[in-house]
């Protein structure tokens, strides 16, 4: 791809890695930028090319990490935007490859706050003319939070291309871990059918979350003799999925596969490993697996780079 004139590509400290993986698929290199901490806590980020005038995108994947929890790092993008804007640009583009707050996108408990709406007016306020994300958990929640135009890219391309050259000829079946996430399993189930030019079997599970406690135990679909690729949007505790993994075991499945964008892995999550019935866990680059450690984890882990997909839509807003 030839290198697209007027863009300035930021990345953020801590996304520098999948930034420079963004900007080698854009052919551009990061533009340069400075960031600084002061001994109260407070920080500053500036950038040093000159943005006047210039469309410019700014990377920041808005996860928690010992360094930085996601507060930290949203505070951290919406002041470099305001940064940004100051300085002239034309337009700033917020590329969060994960999103925080996403899912708190409705009230479930009375007076409960929209969290997702609270992120949207920051960004707005700040001046962002658009945001960049990947599988949120409501598409509708997300782009009805944002009063600014909002492009939500998915990572089903990625998992078809991976799932396709893995089970070719092989009889599998999709498995919703719920049944917010049908929608999603069908899409994938279907595009996997064009590829593997054999229509996979589609099987979901039954789910109840009440004060972080998850029950539900019916899994309706037929898994016995195949193999089972269980999709869900986020990996957090790994409990969701592993209920779902040993349903399609405890019914007959040959083998196990877990695939999700965002992979947290957070504590608990350990299970998922131990699960001799689990094959592989699927996840992108939006999150990396650091909370990880040992090598049964580690071996287990399939990382899918995001960077092409971001970069294609990148070139693709910057020439209208």
């Amino acid at each position: 791809m030839t290198s697209p004139g007027g863009i300035d590509l930021f990345a953020l400290s801590a996304s520098k890695d999948i930034g420079e993986r963004i900007g080698e698929a854009l052919e551009i290199p990061l533009s340069a930028h400075e960031e600084r901490e002061f001994e109260d806590g407070e920080h500053k980020a500036r950038p040093l090319a000159t943005v006047r005038g210039r469309d410019t995108f700014v990377i920041q994947s808005l996860y928690a990490e010992d360094k930085a929890s996601a507060n930290d790092k949203l505070c951290r993008l919406l002041f470099f935007i305001g940064a940004l804007k100051d300085a002239g640009a034309a337009r700033v583009t917020a590329i969060t490859p994960y999103l925080c707050y996403a899912r708190k996108d409705q009230k479930s408990k009375f007076q409960d706050p929209v969290t997702t709406r609270y992120v949207a007016a920051m960004f707005e306020a700040v001046g962002t003319d658009q945001i960049m994300t990947m599988d949120v958990h409501n598409r509708a929640a997300y782009q009805n939070a944002f009063r600014i135009p909002t492009d939500l890219l998915e990572a089903e391309p990625l998992f078809v291309d991976y799932f396709a050259k893995l089970l070719k000829g092989k009889d599998t079946v999709v498995v919703s871990p719920d049944m917010g996430g049908v929608k999603r399993a069908a899409s994938f189930g279907q595009a996997l059918g064009k590829r593997l030019r054999r229509e996979p079997g589609f099987a979901v599970m039954e789910k109840y979350r009440s004060e972080g406690v998850v029950s539900g135990a019916t899994l309706a679909g037929d898994v016995e003799g195949k193999i089972a690729v269980i999709l869900d949007d986020i990996i957090g505790t790994g409990t969701t999925m592993e209920r779902a993994a040993s349903a399609c075991q405890e019914r007959g499945a040959k083998a196990v596969y877990l695939a999700a964008t965002h992979g947290l892995f957070l504590q608990g999550s350990g299970a998922l490993f131990k699960n001799k019935c689990i094959q592989k866990v699927v996840v992108t680059d939006t999150v990396p697996p650091f909370r990880l450690s040992g090598k049964k984890s580690t071996e287990k882990v399939e990382v899918l780079s995001t960077a092409r997909l971001f970069a294609d839509i990148i070139g693709e807003i910057h020439s209208g």
